[in-house]
């Protein structure tokens, strides 16, 4: 199993920034791929940017541009720098881990980006 916690969110105005961590209670070397996601309330959770094993790296279209997905293995830690944030951007953003034995989600992290 791997324990996930998500960090970061906050309340930010438009155009501002925020750095979201993901720690993981695996080595992220342990790990298929940790990705990142945001769920608007009354929408479907949204896929954001995706990390995985070999240092690949994918963006949703929606964040390529702005987004920054990382790891930083001594930390098992994922992070997604955000920049040039959008009302459209405010939502509860989780992380989901994903290991042959399942998939394991954090309990989220609320950002708010005002007008």
């Amino acid at each position: 199993q791997v324990q996930l916690v998500e960090s970061g969110g906050g309340l930010v105005q438009a155009g501002g920034s925020l750095r979201l961590s993901c720690a993981a209670s695996r080595s992220l070397s342990a790990i298929d791929g940790i990705g990142w996601y945001r769920q608007v309330l009354g929408k479907q959770r949204e896929w954001l940017a995706d990390i995985r094993g070999g240092g690949y790296i994918y963006y949703a279209d929606s964040v390529k541009g702005r987004f920054t997905i990382s790891g930083d293995s001594a930390r098992n830690t994922v992070y997604l720098q955000m920049s040039d944030l959008k009302v459209e951007d405010t939502g509860v953003y989780f992380c989901r881990a994903r290991k042959n034995t399942g998939d394991y989600w954090g309990q989220g992290t609320q950002v708010t980006v005002s007008s």
